[in-house]
């Protein structure tokens, strides 16, 4: 009978070179097939296998990891340009986007249903759980992560006060934070693990609240 044999662990991240985010600066410029498969293997070595690498670093701690593909669907785009400009994965709560501005960690609720959203703001409206959120965003903001959403509306939602002292909070139609590490030396190193890590530990109370009073 054979033995069983340890799976192998896979590829340690040792950062992303200088040409991942030149990748990106000349997709942006060129976004078309003859580029891209001209550049396809830079792409693969520089953007997609580190990745990859850094997915498989953080799945033990933060959860099961998935890579987005750099095709964009368009079937119902047809004018749209055929590749993404950024790379991104997620990691349990965690959100990684590689672009040529740099690697984005971040977290949040995108984009959610009536629903989920009314409990939102629910729970923003609510003293203590809005208060916590409020002082958490502060925190945030203070130590250098942006606190957005992608729409906002342009006064208080139906049934809320619009002198509501946290009315900011509840004219976002959802919330994200996170932080950007600037292309570098950094970046291109093992050492921004110690970033990462530092920044998914400090959106995980983030995270929590949103889990608690929108779940």
């Amino acid at each position: 009978m054979a033995k069983k044999t340890a799976t192998s662990p896979g590829p340690r991240f040792e950062g992303f070179p200088p040409d991942a985010t030149r990748f990106f600066t000349g997709i942006a410029a060129n976004n078309n097939r003859e580029w891209f498969q001209a550049n396809k293997e830079t792409y693969e070595q520089a953007v997609r296998e580190p990745m990859k690498a850094l997915v498989g670093e953080f799945e033990p701690r933060f959860g099961r990891g998935s890579i987005s593909r750099i095709n964009r669907d368009n079937r119902f785009f047809k004018d749209r340009p055929p590749y993404k400009t950024h790379i991104a994965a997620g990691v349990g709560d965690f959100y990684l986007s590689l672009s040529s501005n740099g690697l984005y960690i971040g977290a949040g609720l995108y984009r959610p249903d009536s629903p989920t959203l009314e409990r939102l703001r629910a729970a923003i409206a609510d003293d203590a759980p809005g208060r916590e959120l409020e002082t958490m965003v502060t925190g945030l903001r203070r130590r250098g992560y942006q606190v957005d959403t992608h729409e906002r509306l342009g006064s208080a939602p139906r049934g809320y006060a619009k002198d509501h002292p946290r009315v900011d909070l509840l004219r976002m139609k959802d919330i994200h934070a996170g932080k950007l590490i600037a292309p570098g030396s950094s970046l291109s190193s093992r050492h921004v693990l110690d970033t990462i890590t530092r920044a998914m530990t400090d959106l995980k109370p983030f995270v929590a609240w949103i889990r608690r009073h929108t779940g």
